[in-house]
């Protein structure tokens, strides 16, 4: 399986998703990471000068507006031959974009990345939303 983790320094995980640099892609096999690559990760400040304006709804929550959901699937490009993606947390709009795309978004406390995937691969990393 092939797990994405959002990172900066490509050792510990990014604490938010929109502003990290890159992602880790780890693949797991039997309990042991067989693969890691590093793909570059657009982030908010690929969109600094681009428009912000948001749906005129009174009842429209953040980064559920049109805008907001096509930056985030952007963001997500990279990984759409992943199944998860895990960080150190998201905003609920990504939260719902990265999960209409079928990659499972993890919200994580852990800290390490190789941790976290090989946690994730024995069901044991703990999702906290």
């Amino acid at each position: 399986m092939k797990i994405a983790i959002i990172t900066d320094d490509e050792k510990t995980i990014s604490q938010h998703f929109g502003r990290a640099n890159y992602y880790a892609v780890l693949t797991v096999e039997n309990g042991q990471i067989v693969q890691r690559e590093m793909r570059e990760k657009l982030s908010h400040k690929h969109f600094a000068n681009e428009s912000h304006e948001h749906a005129s709804e009174a009842d429209q929550r953040h980064g559920f507006d049109p805008a907001s959901q096509s930056r985030h699937g952007e963001m997500s490009q990279a990984i759409t031959d992943c199944e998860a993606l895990i960080c150190g947390g998201m905003g609920a709009g990504a939260y719902e974009s990265i999960k209409d795309l079928g990659i499972r978004p993890i919200i994580t406390d852990v800290e390490e990345i190789d941790t976290a995937a090989l946690d994730y691969a024995s069901g044991i990393l703990a999702n906290h939303t």
